[in-house]
């Protein structure tokens, strides 16, 4: 079909990536689309602040992005509501964590990802055409190693002929909505993307560390997608803003980045299960609270010491985990806990 003949003469796409698969997919859109006659731009959700361009109502709007702990990154949501309303046709593509089981492309999990932005995209007037995940590879390094070169040739083969498809849907007009089909699911795990949102998303930024390995060159905080990395005691140091998007990990050139998974594993130990134990047991012996109460109530009390005391636990343990790692024994002693310090534990780079 002629790009006379198209709906859209003009393509507006949006992302925001960290380690580069929604990158690669919003590119890999937009040259299609060219392909086609389709005037596309592509524009990086990170780079734009607070400036957001304006789009001509004809224009087709489309937004790529990761999935990240079952939810939309926070960042993109912020994007999204300063975005002005119109009534532009629009549609939302999600990276998820695809993986390779022999010759098997599996699917990721989205939760909230799709959703949220949908909605709040409603609100603003615009009519949503596409609606679909696509399942590059995986990168969420701290849960597991990076991908082989040859399982995410497989994916991105996949993943190209899928986006290819898509795209010369949604340039006619045709609604993509493959989305919905993941409902059922994404309703099963919204209880874990509102966990993650509220809390998961910040405790996960308090895994990150840089190990002995570390030379200040400063990496990590010029290329952090939104400027959550610090320099404290002349440490990299992640703030709440971060939202766990595995660039630095994944790009750092002395793989000195770091998750403290025994550090992390011992903190959250002590957190929520040894210490609230320790808690209750305590206010039993001071008699503030009666042994027929701590009997009758045991898991309210010791869920709640938890929640109360746990949370409060780990956010200081960060704070604590950035002393000791000047102490080189203590750093290096977390470092060798952490499985990101091992060879066998791969990075991942996003296809180009």
């Amino acid at each position: 079909m002629a790009a006379a003949q198209l709906p859209y003469k003009q393509l507006a796409l949006f992302y925001f990536s960290g380690t580069g698969n929604a990158r690669f997919a919003a590119h890999k859109i937009a040259a299609f689309a060219r392909e086609k006659g389709v005037e596309a731009t592509v524009y990086n959700i990170a780079e734009l602040k607070k400036d957001v361009p304006e789009i001509p109502e004809s224009t087709l709007v489309g937004y790529c992005f990761p999935t990240h702990g079952f939810n939309a990154p926070p960042v993109l949501l912020k994007f999204i509501r300063k975005f002005p309303k119109g009534k532009n046709h629009v549609f939302l593509l999600n990276t998820r964590a695809g993986m390779r089981i022999g010759k098997l492309h599996t699917a990721g999990l989205g939760g909230l990802a799709l959703w949220l932005p949908a909605l709040l995209l409603l609100f603003k007037g615009y009519k949503t055409i596409g609606f679909r995940p696509l399942d590059l590879p995986s990168n969420w390094i701290s849960l597991h190693p990076g991908l082989t070169d040859k399982a995410i040739r497989f994916i991105v083969n996949h993943c190209e002929q899928t986006l290819e498809r898509f795209t010369g849907k949604i340039l006619i007009g045709k609604p993509v909505l493959n989305g919905l089909l993941w409902l059922p699911a994404d309703i099963i795990i919204t209880p874990v993307s509102v966990a993650y949102y509220f809390y998961g998303r910040f405790a996960l930024a308090k895994t990150f560390f840089a190990s002995y390995k570390c030379t200040g060159c400063g990496v990590c905080i010029d290329n952090c997608p939104v400027g959550a990395i610090e320099l404290k005691n002349d440490r990299p140091y992640w703030t709440y803003s971060c939202e766990s998007c595995m660039k630095c990990m994944n790009h750092c050139p002395h793989r000195a980045i770091e998750t403290a998974h025994g550090y992390t594993f011992l903190l959250w130990w002590l957190a929520f299960s040894l210490l609230p134990l320790l808690i209750i047991k305590l206010l039993v012996i001071m008699e503030v609270i009666s042994a027929a109460f701590y009997k009758n109530n045991f898991d309210f009390l010791f869920n709640g010491s938890s929640i109360l005391f746990g949370l409060i636990i780990v956010f200081a343990g960060y704070k604590l985990l950035h002393q000791l790692l000047r102490i080189k024994i203590i750093n290096k002693i977390i470092t060798f806990t952490s499985l990101t310090h091992f060879r066998w534990w791969r990075r991942y780079k996003a296809p180009a």
